[in-house]
């Protein structure tokens, strides 16, 4: 496949390889049909996989493996996608509570690749049961909306700091600056991105994923690991806005999103009790800001 790849799209191609072996990318045959033929031609899917996030706790002579989660992803860029769901569930509160995060070698054949553990600092105290239910809660499936919000404001730790004042013309321009930079997109057309700006319109970082809350966990790690500030950011989404997605960016500090779909009423809800400021619908120059009116 990968010879297939590189011989068949160059350069822009290459930019789609992941290290190992996994690619973002596979090849497949597809019969592609018009009004008037039909023909088999090769075609580019993205990569799914599933990718499981262990935890390694305890005290340095007495280690204890606790399995956090499973989430389906695309593969590249698993340590950050590891780091920014902890972070945004609100699991860990700083990088300095992490040593490491490696990929798993111990495991089953169909496994390798698709197995991290995120090795914490002997300090940090687990209790599986309480990290479980925070986890559910936080994930606003079948509880209430005040339970959802509440259990966000307990775990974010970062101020959401002051709202970008931001031109139309920016705002609008952030969708198409994204989908500019997606590579996987141009050559699938099947998965989402997150993309974080500065107030220049600067893209700062960039992720792509199967999933959208994955996109945005990608992006929230890559942060992490390189210690960026969040003061004064923009997070645009290639899909809806969902209260899970804007969870992730309050607990980040992110102080607004932006994306080219609807939001739902609880993502309304948490972005105004915030402070955050949210826009729905920013395509074909209009937007709405859900957060303008109060």
């Amino acid at each position: 496949m990968i010879t297939w790849l590189r011989a068949c799209g160059g350069p822009a191609v290459d930019a789609l390889y992941l290290s190992g072996m996994h690619a973002a990318v596979e090849a497949v045959k597809v019969q592609r049909t018009t009004m008037n033929e039909s023909v088999i031609v090769d075609d580019l899917l993205v990569t799914e996989e599933p990718l499981e996030v262990r935890l390694g706790h305890g005290p340095e002579e007495a280690r204890t493996e606790l399995r956090m989660s499973v989430t389906m992803r695309a593969p590249g860029h698993d340590n950050e996608l590891a780091l920014g769901f902890l972070f945004s569930e609100g699991l860990i509160d700083d990088i300095a509570q992490v040593l490491r995060v490696v990929t798993c070698k111990n495991v089953k054949p169909e496994e390798l690749g698709n197995v991290v553990r995120v090795e914490l600092h002997p300090s940090v105290e687990v209790d599986p049961g309480k990290w479980q239910r925070n986890t559910y809660t936080t994930s606003s499936c079948g509880v209430c909306g005040k339970t959802s919000i509440d259990a966000v404001n307990v775990t974010c730790t970062r101020p959401t700091g002051v709202v970008p004042d931001i031109d139309h013309a920016l705002i609008t321009s952030f969708p198409e600056r994204m989908r500019a930079a997606q590579t996987i997109f141009k050559h699938t057309g099947g998965i989402h991105a997150a993309a974080l700006f500065n107030t220049a319109g600067d893209l700062l970082v960039l992720r792509e994923d199967i999933g959208r809350h994955n996109a945005v966990d990608k992006v929230i790690g890559a942060l992490l690991e390189a210690a960026l500030t969040t003061e004064g950011t923009v997070m645009v989404v290639s899909g809806r806005a969902g209260f899970e997605l804007v969870q992730k960016c309050a607990v980040a500090g992110i102080p607004m999103m932006i994306s080219v779909g609807a939001p739902s009423t609880l993502a309304v809800q948490l972005a105004r009790e915030r402070g955050m400021r949210l826009i729905g619908f920013a395509r074909d120059g209009r937007y709405n800001d859900y957060t303008a009116v109060k």
